[in-house]
Formats: structure tokens, sequence, C-alpha cells
């Protein structure tokens, strides 16, 4: 680990309080890293701080370690309604991990409390808990800690218990941006006090997020981190123990493909990014199916209650697959990730370095794959210029089978995948037609019989796309799709009963999908 660490904490010029060196020692954290030793200085000598670093540097520890350090060093100590540190983050799963990080930290400080605000749950639940425990250390999802401020009448006084603020943390700042959070941010901003430390941390800067830096930092130090042995002409986007590899496969043997990849790598932790919710419901399903005695879990936007187990889950597993969207693409720590494949290319070139990231954190070796169809190749090196991130080819994936038979039959036994898998066909397609990249993306150039062929479906959906369109190379299943029942009894007795209506079932594949 000697290329990514930058000194011992007593290294630091400012001493750290025992009981945290203690819990650095627990945690087997010998070394900082260089986002460490740059923040954690600057921050305790009452600097605001703007901290561009690449993915999987140890940007948590640089905020949560000031953060108590100067809540020790309040001359005033906080009551159990004052709010003396906020951390906004933009997901609920980075939320759940900032929060485990300070709760290790807060075992010796039981003076301090803290509570996470984040969606997926009731926010009366929060309000209650708030109410009977307080909150020193506040860690809040934009939406939720907005939602929280309007609780007056819930007997929450969230702007009272905020004008004790000392330090506020805006983590993965650029994609708070990117998720539309700017004008929750002004709200929120509004309400703390202007004397106060901030810290705004990210990956990448953009013009937007110097529009924020202006609002929210007074006078801010800038830091740029980069890795040691990397040259300052190059930018470098992605860990440099990171091995990064593309595969070039046809339209129709690409999931066969994955399947094969992850047959051969069962005994460990990987990470599958697909472009929309609907193709990680649909191919989430099948490699449950075909890849026996392996814990496969899916996540996604627009599940509700269920991502924050099935994520806490997954951290703590040895192995196992993890199929989700770019919800999972950011700031995420999952411990011991393998492999990250993308078996569709992000939306955008910098997306494609951030889920790449979440390997090779800390100093570990990882890898990560995209899987390419013949005409989208030049995107590779596209990616060697635009985001310094160079690709080499791998190997042909070995003992590739074709498995598609057996979605197809999973399909024909239960109505809930054959529509999920013309969900997954018309969101991908609205996916592809909205690439950043449409010089190389062009969905002109997409082999639509192919593509249906690839994705096991029985029949072609009614879609904008395909009108007008013969697909003589795509062979509809004799079935009548029309018979194939729901498993779900409940459902497929709704169907019935619509049927013998003579209501018109609106198919799932036909209506307009958001992504």
């Amino acid at each position: 680990m000697d290329n990514i660490t930058d000194g011992t904490w007593d290294s630091l010029p400012v001493k750290l309080n025992d009981s945290i060196l203690e819990t650095l020692k627990e945690l087997e954290f010998t070394y900082m890293t260089p986002v460490q030793s740059a923040c954690i200085p600057l921050f305790m000598g009452n600097k605001d701080v703007a901290a561009e670093a690449v993915t999987g540097s140890g940007k948590t520890l640089a905020f949560v370690i000031p953060i108590i350090e100067l809540l020790l060093k309040r001359e005033e100590k906080l009551k159990k309604m004052q709010v003396g540190a906020l951390v906004i983050t933009p997901t609920r799963e980075l939320g759940l991990q900032i929060s485990e990080v300070v709760g290790t930290f807060l075992q010796k400080f039981p003076q301090f409390t803290q509570i996470l605000l984040i969606g997926g749950s009731n926010p009366i639940e929060d309000v209650e808990k708030f109410k009977e425990q307080g909150a020193n250390i506040v860690i809040a999802t934009p939406g939720r800690l907005e939602d929280m401020f309007r609780r007056k009448a819930d007997g929450l006084d969230l702007a009272s218990s905020v004008k004790s603020l000392d330090v506020l943390v805006l983590d993965e700042a650029d994609r708070l941006l990117d998720m539309g959070f700017e004008a929750s941010l002004n709200t929120i901003l509004s309400y703390l006090p202007k004397q106060r430390r901030t810290g705004l941390f990210s990956a990448t800067q953009t013009q937007e997020l110097e529009k924020l830096v202006r609002a929210g930092l007074r006078n801010p130090v800038r830091i740029t981190v980069k890795e040691k042995g990397v040259a300052d002409t190059v930018a470098q986007k992605t860990p440099s123990r990171l091995s990064n590899y593309y595969t070039i496969c046809r339209t129709e043997d690409k999931f066969n493909n994955l399947v094969a990849f992850l047959r051969q790598h069962k005994h460990e932790k990987l990470l599958v990014f697909f472009s929309t919710c609907a193709c990680v419901e649909y191919y989430g399903r099948a490699l449950e199916m075909l890849i026996k005695k392996v814990s496969v879990q899916c996540i996604h936007g627009k599940m509700k209650n269920k991502r924050n187990k099935i994520f806490a889950d997954f951290r703590t597993q040895k192995s196992g697959i993890l199929v989700c969207t770019d919800v999972m693409a950011r700031g995420i720590d999952i411990p011991d990730v393998n492999w990250v494949l993308q078996y569709d290319p992000p939306s955008s070139a910098s997306a494609f370095v951030h889920r790449c990231g979440r390997t090779a954190r800390i100093g570990n070796l990882g890898n990560a794959l995209v899987f390419l169809l013949p005409m989208e190749e030049s995107y590779v090196n596209f990616l060697s210029i635009n985001q310094k991130c160079p690709l080499q080819k791998m190997a042909p994936i070995n003992d590739v089978v074709d498995v598609l038979p057996k979605v197809k039959a999973m399909a024909l036994a239960d109505r809930a995948m054959f529509d999920r898998g013309m969900r997954a066909f018309v969101s991908n397609v609205q996916a592809y037609a909205k690439h950043e990249c449409s010089l190389i993306f062009r969905i002109k150039d997409l082999d639509f019989a192919a593509l249906a062929r690839g994705f096991a479906l029985l029949r072609l959906p009614k879609m904008p796309e395909l009108r007008g369109k013969t697909l003589p190379d795509f062979i509809e299943t004799n079935v009548d799709t029309n018979t194939i029942r729901y498993k779900d009894k409940n459902r497929e007795k709704q169907r019935q009963k619509m049927l013998a209506e003579g209501k018109h079932l609106k198919h799932a594949g036909y209506r307009p999908l958001r992504i």
C-alpha cells in the first residue's frame, strides 16, 4: 500500500484525539491517504476546503475525523437538539456508509449522537427519532433533509437546531448537482449559519460546482489529489491499481458471454452495471436462475424499501453478484470487489470512470470489464483520450454456451418475466438513443432483430422505434403470448377478470418508460 500512503497519523501537524487514534488503530488504518493528510489539518485549522480526489481515495475519513475534532473543541458543549455537523450526500447507500463510519468513531464519544435522514423510510419516524434522541451529527440526502425543515407542525424545529452548526460537508458534490439537487441545496443552505466550516468533496470539478463553491464556501483552500507516481501531465481519473479491460461480442451473444464470465468467477465479488432499472429487474432474475450456488441481488433507483438492506447485506458478503444501475456508481465503498462489469456502457464517459472506481479502492487491486458491440469499439479510443482511461482488450471468454433458450422458458412459465423482458428491451433502446456519445452509440446502427434475440424476447413490443420496420431475422414464438399466465395467482386472477370484462390490457412493453 505504500504507493497510496502519506505518512502515519502522528505525522500530521495537528495532534489527533487519543480516542480517534485508537479507533484508527483498531480499524488497521496505519497510514493516511494523500487526501486525508491534505484536508484534515486545513479543516482543523478552520479553513474551508474544496477537494477533488480520484475515486476510492479515502475522502470519508478526511471529513469524519475533523468533524469529531471540531465538535470536541467547542467551548459550549452541544445540547441534545443542537446540530453541530451536517453531511449531505447524493444517495442513501452513501449515507448509510458514512453513518457506519461515524458510528464506529462515536463508540468512544458517547456524548455525541448522530441521525441518518434518507429516503426509504417514513419521515414521521425520522421526526420522532430526532425528537427522542436528538442529533449532534446529521447525515442526509437532500430531499429528505429539505422535507425535515418543513416539519415544524410535527414538532421538529430543524431550523433552530442547525443554528449551532460548526461544519457542513457536501460529499460527492458534483453528483449532487448531476442529480438535480441544486434547488434543494440552495433551500438547505439558506437555513444554515454563515459562520461555519464547509468542506466540498468531489471526483470532478465542473462549472456548476464552481457556482456552489462560490455560494457556500468562504475563500476555500482548493486541493487536487493525484496518485503518487502519476505524472502531472496525466489527469489520472481511475485508480492506478485498476486493470481495465474491454471485450467485443455480437449483440445476440452478449448475455451468453456475461453468464460464462460470471460462472468462471463464482467465488469472487462482482458488480454488474446495466443502463436501466428494467434491465436490472429482467437480467437480474435471469442470473438468479442461471448462476447456481451464488448470491445474486439487484439494486436500482426505483426500489423503495429493500435498497438499504440489500446494500448492507452485499457489503458484508465475501463473494456474490450485485446487479445494479448507476445508483451504485459513485462514492459507494463496498469492501473487496474483485470485478466491476459494465454490460451496458454508461450514458456519460465520466460515469464510466465512477463505475470502475467501485473496485481497486484505497490501494487494493481490482479489475473492470466493459462489454462492447463491434460497432462500438471506437469507444475505447474515446475513453483513452477523453477520460485518460486506457483499456486493454481481454482474450475471448471461454466456454460460452447459449443460455437464451432457458431465459425464454422462464418467460413462457411466468408472465411477470415476459413483461420484464419487454420492458427491459424498450428501456434499453430508449437509453441507447439518449447516449451522450451519440457519434459512437447511434441508434440507427442497432440491429433490432439481433438485440431482440439477445434479450430472449418471445415477440417484439410495439414501440415507436420499430414502427414500419420488418425484421425477418427475428422469429417470434409460435405460442400465443396472451395465454402466458402469471405465477402470482392474484395477478393472474386480476388479468383474467379484466380480459373477461373485455378491457384492453396495456402491455408493459407498449407504454413509454422512465429510465
